[in-house]
């Protein structure tokens, strides 16, 4: 019996794998564009996830972050002409130290205050680069942003391009995977749970929230960075308020605190939103009823553990059982963030 559940769970993990590889050769090319839509939305929601359902802080400014990215990949390519695999990295790393400037001044606020903050960062960023028009084009924003290449081959539209969404988002899967089951993940879940109890057991809150939003801004600046050429034109449109809240009902949807939820919410949101394109805007009410029965009906979304505080169970769950399992006299936390993604 064992034998046999061995069996199938490698076919279907190989059969999944081998699924992704062919689905651009299986699918029409409008079709390939909703699966790359789904990919970027996947790893920019699962960075909002990271930061929402992992230590519990309130983000509603994720695409303030996902600005910084795109326009540092868009800067990079067109003004200092730098290869976009060169240029990728950077691009996180810009978004990650926007997540630290905003993470500062966050740490003693709670809440809808902590949310109106980064809402705040969100709409400056998009303000700057609507209107710095000698860097960022202003409202012509940045054009002729070249898709990168691959060993020569070009990786323009959807068929090509989707693969680089894939891998980006495998690697994201990887690395999250590793962080939440180090003891940097379960210190995050245990803020979440209850920061107070971290903190008597000896977390230092302070320095793991920064860390937890440096993790989730460095991927949405990723998810920034890959709009960029896959558009070949950006401007401050992309990242408005409206982008911000779309990609938090998708986290809402899924679920917080998972790495399936991010997933699932993307892609019953985006299907909604293609599926009734037909009524125009009204299709946004049919996402907000949706949300709003979903937070009334299942707070923790669709794939989200009922024990936890984000189903709104606060006496379930308290963080003393997440850090049982912590050992604090181990190497600095940014050193351990390294580790637990490198081995």
């Amino acid at each position: 019996m064992m034998e046999i559940n061995m069996i199938k769970k490698y076919l279907l993990k190989y059969g999944t794998a081998m699924l992704l590889f062919l689905l651009p050769l299986i699918v029409s090319k409008s079709i390939m564009t909703v699966v790359c839509s789904i990919a970027g939305y996947f790893i920019i929601a699962g960075a909002l996830n990271s930061i929402n359902g992992y230590s519990g802080q309130m983000c509603f400014g994720i695409a303030g972050f996902y600005c910084v990215g795109a326009y540092t990949m868009a800067i990079l390519m067109n003004t200092f002409h730098i290869s976009f695999w060169i240029a990728l990295l950077p691009s996180g790393i810009m978004a990650a130290f926007a997540g630290m400037l905003v993470a500062l001044p966050t740490l003693k606020l709670r809440g809808m205050f902590m949310a109106m903050l980064t809402i705040g960062f969100s709409e400056v960023m998009r303000m700057i680069c609507l209107n710095w028009t000698s860097v960022t084009g202003g409202t012509m924003g940045i054009k002729g942003i070249k898709a990168p290449l691959f060993f020569g081959i070009k990786t323009s539209g959807a068929s090509r391009y989707y693969y680089i969404y894939l891998v980006t988002a495998l690697l994201f899967i990887f690395c999250t995977n590793r962080v939440i089951h180090s003891r940097i993940g379960r210190a995050w879940m245990a803020i979440r749970e209850d920061d107070m109890a971290a903190r008597s057991l000896g977390v230092s809150i302070n320095l793991y929230k920064i860390l937890n939003f440096m993790y989730g801004a460095f991927w949405a600046g990723i998810a920034g960075a890959l709009l960029a050429p896959y558009k070949t034109y950006i401007d401050s449109s992309y990242f408005t308020l409206d982008e911000g809240f779309n990609i938090l009902s998708m986290v809402i949807i899924g679920g917080q605190g998972t790495l399936a939820g991010p997933m699932v919410g993307v892609v019953i949101y985006q299907l909604l939103v293609e599926g009734l394109r037909f009524t125009g805007v009204w299709r946004y009410i049919g996402c907000a009823v949706l949300i709003i029965a979903m937070m009334w009906l299942r707070p923790q979304g669709m794939v989200g553990d009922s024990d936890s505080v984000l189903a709104g169970n606060k006496t379930v769950r308290t963080g003393s059982n997440l850090l049982s399992n912590l050992h604090w006299k181990t190497p600095g936390p940014i050193r351990k963030l390294i580790i637990s993604v490198l081995y």
